[in-house]
């Protein structure tokens, strides 16, 4: 009886592993390399696209042949005495103190390996460090759970949005499901920035610590709350690349992605001229009276872009997230209780402030939560009152 139920152990774990090793090969051999961005079986640093990330990869092939040569050295001169002084051969151990040569010796060659080392390190690390002389400025925002950009300074100063990782890609997370070269990285707005100019980025959080990093530029820096941090990259080619989120901020760490769009001088200044044309028509009168319809239609986008990852597409939350279908505060005819929660949120940052949105999107994502779901009460809130709450 023992043996027959241990083979059949045997044949259940022999089975689960064959299943393991097909489902292995199986992604392998669907998934591609992604151009700038992670490769299938990588091993090596991503392919350099700035001079940081290129003196970085000299660095780390410097340092490990540094390395190398001295655990051969090492090893090499420690098992050869092994070997040809071994007591079967009748070596005699010598007998010596204090030899000038060896003080000498051990010290000079240590130091002058580490000068070695420190030199061009350095060099690179102050390299790292010099975010003076930008072409342009952007402040970049880490939040539970996406980025936030604002262009300061350099062209296109003023624009400013929120990159959220796209829904699709959330959906396939969430039925085990994944599929595509750029599977959680894609989003639904990338920072986009000119070629050949000096970037300067600023990094800061609202609520935890994140750490905004771009493997193919060489770039690492955490987002701190209360703090701003600095540094800089000069991509060298056009294309897309890919990094995210580097420190553990919660529970949806995974869905943090970071994608930088470089593009042509060119390029970017149509961009920039297209974010503007956007950035005024959403700037819309606050005096407007909107139709309920409409409202919720603009809502539902709203929504979907800054609300859904947390409180859920059907509103339900989850854990320590308050759901919105049924919730008091959404059912309450007094409106200015919710416009409070959005402008300012509440629970210590549990529930973020989105005063970043402009009126019109801050009342129709109120009208689009009071009107979804079970939440059937007919209110429609007008971008005068976003507007005088904010007063």
């Amino acid at each position: 009886m023992m043996n027959t139920m241990n083979a059949i152990s045997t044949k259940t774990s022999q089975a689960v592993m064959g299943a393991g090793l097909w489902l292995v090969s199986t992604l392998a051999a669907a998934t591609n390399d992604l151009p700038g961005g992670p490769a299938v079986n990588q091993l090596d640093l991503h392919p350099a696209v700035t001079k940081i990330a290129e003196d970085q990869r000299y660095l780390h092939y410097l340092m490990m042949g540094i390395c190398l040569v001295i655990f051969v050295a090492v090893f090499g001169v420690m098992f050869y005495s092994i070997f040809a002084h071994r007591k079967s051969k009748g070596a005699k151990s010598a007998n010596f103190h204090e030899s000038t040569t060896v003080e000498i010796a051990w010290t000079v060659v240590p130091f002058l390996i580490v000068i070695g080392m420190a030199l061009p390190a350095t060099k690179v690390v102050v390299a790292m460090k010099d975010t003076s002389s930008a072409d342009l400025t952007i402040k970049t925002t880490g939040m539970q759970w996406k980025w936030g950009y604002d262009y300061l300074n350099g062209e296109g100063a003023g624009i400013g949005f929120v990159s959220t990782i796209d829904p699709a890609h959330r959906a396939m997370s969430d039925s085990g499901n994944p599929s595509g070269d750029d599977y959680l990285l894609k989003v639904d707005r990338p920072l986009v920035v000119p070629v050949d100019k000096k970037i300067r980025i600023i990094t800061t959080a609202n609520d935890v610590i994140h750490a905004f990093m771009v493997p193919a530029f060489g770039i690492k820096q955490d987002a701190i709350p209360g703090f701003v941090r600095d540094t800089w990259f000069r991509a060298e080619k056009t294309g897309d690349f890919y990094g995210q989120c580097v420190e553990l901020c919660g529970k949806e760490h995974a869905y943090m992605p970071i994608h930088v769009k470089v593009v042509t001088q060119a390029e970017y200044t149509l961009w920039v001229e297209a974010q503007r044309a956007e950035m005024s028509a959403k700037a819309d009168d606050p005096a407007k009276v909107w139709d309920a319809a409409d409202l919720i239609a603009r809502g539902e986008k709203v929504y979907a872009s800054n609300c859904a990852a947390c409180h859920q597409p059907n509103g339900a939350g989850a854990g320590a997230i308050k759901a919105l279908d049924g919730a008091a505060v959404v059912l309450d005819t007094d409106h200015a209780k919710q416009i409070e929660v959005l402008l300012n949120g509440q629970n210590n940052g549990a529930m973020p402030a989105w005063k970043q949105l402009s009126d019109t999107e801050l009342a129709a994502v109120i009208t689009y939560t009071k009107n979804s779901w079970s939440n059937k009460t007919g209110q429609a809130v007008q971008p005068s009152e976003v507007a005088a709450a904010r007063q």
